[in-house]
């Protein structure tokens, strides 16, 4: 399985491909992974989510980490498990389904909105924690207060209204990834329209990263 801290640390972004089906899901995936990204997650709120993330697995399972957004309960981790895939994400912080996934050698990427929610998160041994919905954040300035006790160990990633405009923001205060839903893939776009989008993004972080130096 495919580390998820040496990915984030190559590229710290996760593709959200909600709401694609199956018969589509390897075009878009090849799209995004020319593109630079490594690691992606269908929502379960997608067509036939499943048979979607077996068939990313299966093909791109030794180039990516593949798995699963908006887990809700634990027989889902265990479906997960039984198709290979590697990483569990939740839009919510539910210390039970993390400890499960954990149990299972899944990666953990719960939601979180505030400091309560995430400590228990991280307690829960999340590996990374995402700030959603973070466009309802009035500042990224709030990050910055997370990072002033979230341990520097643990990435803050926003996810919900980040684009390739606003990155920048977002990293200045303290974020060390994100989540890229809307903005990257939105059901029905086509194959075109999602490398076009991929390689913003991809574009976007270069370019921040080269400011750092």
């Amino acid at each position: 399985m495919k580390d998820f801290s040496t990915l984030m640390a190559q590229l710290p972004m996760v593709a959200i491909l909600r709401g694609i089906k199956p018969e589509e899901v390897l075009d878009h995936a090849e799209a995004l992974i020319d593109a630079g990204f490594s690691i992606l997650e269908v929502p379960l709120n997608s067509p036939e989510p499943f048979k979607s993330i077996e068939m990313l697995q299966q093909k791109y399972g030794d180039k990516a980490l593949i798995g699963a957004g908006t887990v809700m309960r634990k027989d889902q981790v265990e479906q997960l498990v039984e198709i290979g895939a590697g990483l569990m994400v939740c839009p919510h912080t539910d210390v039970e389904l993390i400890r499960a996934a954990k149990a299972a050698g899944l990666y953990a990427f719960p939601g979180f909105f505030t400091a309560s929610e995430a400590f228990a998160a991280m307690d829960a041994g999340a590996d990374a924690i995402k700030l959603f919905p973070a466009e309802a954040m009035t500042s990224p300035k709030v990050i910055s207060a997370l990072c002033a006790v979230v341990p520097r160990s643990v990435r803050i990633c926003p996810v919900g209204g980040v684009t390739p405009d606003n990155m920048s923001s977002y990293i200045d205060a303290g974020a060390q990834g994100f989540g890229l839903g809307s903005a990257l893939y939105k059901a029905g776009q086509s194959v075109e329209t999602t490398a076009k989008n991929a390689q913003a993004f991809v574009a976007g972080w270069k370019a921040i990263s080269e400011a750092a130096r």
